[in-house]
């Protein structure tokens, strides 16, 4: 199974090959190649899988999906926790 997961792109480094830029995931920040979505801008949302930008999506696709992960977390922990 993958999982791409939704982020949130706060710089963007277009002077190294491939382009490169920072994305958050939730205040966690991390490395990310954007050359797949060349026309991304800052502050847009793109979908990661394994360090790499796949494609941009609109911002309130992107919260509902992040929604969805945190109640996923939280019933799992919920899960063990009653174990």
């Amino acid at each position: 199974m993958c999982l791409a997961i939704p982020g949130k792109v706060i710089e963007i480094d277009t002077a190294v090959s491939p382009a490169m830029g920072k994305v958050s995931f939730g205040g966690i920040k991390k490395e990310v190649c954007l050359e797949l979505v060349p026309d991304v801008k800052i502050g847009e949302y793109v979908i990661v899988h394994v360090g790499f930008a796949i494609s941009t999506m609109n911002e309130s696709e992107a919260l509902e999906t992040l929604k969805l992960f945190e109640q996923m977390g939280e019933s799992i922990g919920g899960e063990i926790d009653s174990a």
